[in-house]
């Protein structure tokens, strides 16, 4: 088992019973690796679900394989709770910090797998978007996002004084926000442009392209949320941002067999970091904040749009794609406010 403490002042561990335990980045790593297996299990649920594999029973491999992912992350953080407490330290205060919530996430996540099998014995099981918005799963989703979330906010509970932290002590960190955002990704498909591509090559009818403009700006708003809060707190190494729209785009693309898209998201996740290093946004830099926030989401749609067109075109006119591309940066330009508000006059 990883070491799951350590403390900041170097205390031996009985000196340091009443301190508030400190995750070290390798059990930090080992469950934001175990998160990411977590939503593998997710999206490979998914997958079955969407092509037809799935019977009308609860007791399937694909669940298996989730609530196996599921039980590696409860063994291991129960396990740390354990094992804090045997060391003497109170069962508040077992935890490292930032792990409280995802150890709630245990619980909350077995009471909702049991529950969802008694609600498809009085309901019936879902079809179609159904899955994403019942209830009992809508509370694995939240307790599964209080488990995958333990890495992002341990990080941003630790104190770093280095201004570039590097690759080795944010990667736990970012494999959890990736994990976030797929989660946020996978229960809002029904309105995710990576998934219903239809809705561009074949959406003549106005209902169809409302839904499709919609999707983008859903989608743009909460991936930008998510690395607005990255961008705010740290200063992201090379390589992040493309490590995190490939990921998230390789786990749609397999539950919507639409592979194409890999290379869209590749492509601007590496304008992202390219933008990311050249206008450096920051709380101090706000003028280069709203502008990356802005360019962001328009670039990654601009190339979503120029994939489609070459390769199964499109039904959207210019007026509809481009604009959607737009209002997608217009939706980060304003997210950036809510990070860091318009500044008085005596600051400028």
């Amino acid at each position: 088992m990883a070491d799951s403490t350590i403390t900041a002042k170097g205390q031996t561990l009985p000196e340091a019973k009443s301190d508030v335990l400190v995750s070290s980045l390798r059990f930090d790593l080992l469950m934001g690796v175990l998160g990411m297996v977590f939503v593998g299990g997710l999206y490979l649920d998914g997958w079955a679900h969407a092509h037809g594999l799935v019977d009308q029973t609860f007791f399937t491999p694909w669940h298996a394989v989730l609530y196996s992912a599921y039980a590696l992350n409860a063994a291991v953080l129960v396990a740390t709770l354990l094992r804090n407490h045997a060391r003497g330290y109170a069962w508040r205060r077992a935890m490292p910090a930032g792990y409280e919530l995802s150890l709630l996430g245990v619980p909350l996540f077995a009471l909702g797998g049991a529950g969802d099998m008694f609600w498809h014995i009085l309901f019936g099981f879902e079809v179609g978007i159904q899955p994403l918005l019942s209830p009992t799963h809508l509370v694995l989703a939240m307790s599964g996002l209080f488990i995958l979330s333990g890495p992002l906010r341990a990080a941003l509970r630790r104190s770093s004084s280095a201004s570039k932290p590097g690759w080795f002590k944010l990667l736990p960190m970012l494999l959890s926000l990736t994990a976030v955002w797929s989660v946020l990704a996978f229960f809002s498909e029904y309105a995710h442009p990576f998934v219903n591509t239809f809705l561009v090559t074949y959406g003549l009818e106005n209902g169809q392209q409302s839904w499709g403009a919609a999707g983008i700006l859903l989608q743009a708003g909460l991936m930008m949320g998510l690395i607005l809060l990255a961008v705010r707190r740290w200063q992201l190494p090379w390589g992040a941002l493309t490590l995190m729209f490939t990921a998230n785009a390789v786990l749609l693309s397999f539950l919507a067999d639409q592979y194409g898209l890999i290379p869209v998201a590749l492509a601007a996740g590496v304008v992202a970091d390219v933008l990311l290093w050249w206008l450096k946004p920051s709380t101090t830099r706000f003028n280069e904040l709203r502008l990356f926030a802005f360019l962001v989401p328009l670039v990654l749609y601009l190339f979503y749009f120029l994939d489609l067109q070459l390769t199964a075109g499109i039904a959207w006119s210019i007026h509809l794609w481009l604009g959607s591309c737009i209002l997608a940066g217009v939706v980060g330009f304003l997210l950036s406010y809510l990070m860091v508000g318009p500044r008085s006059s005596s600051e400028q």
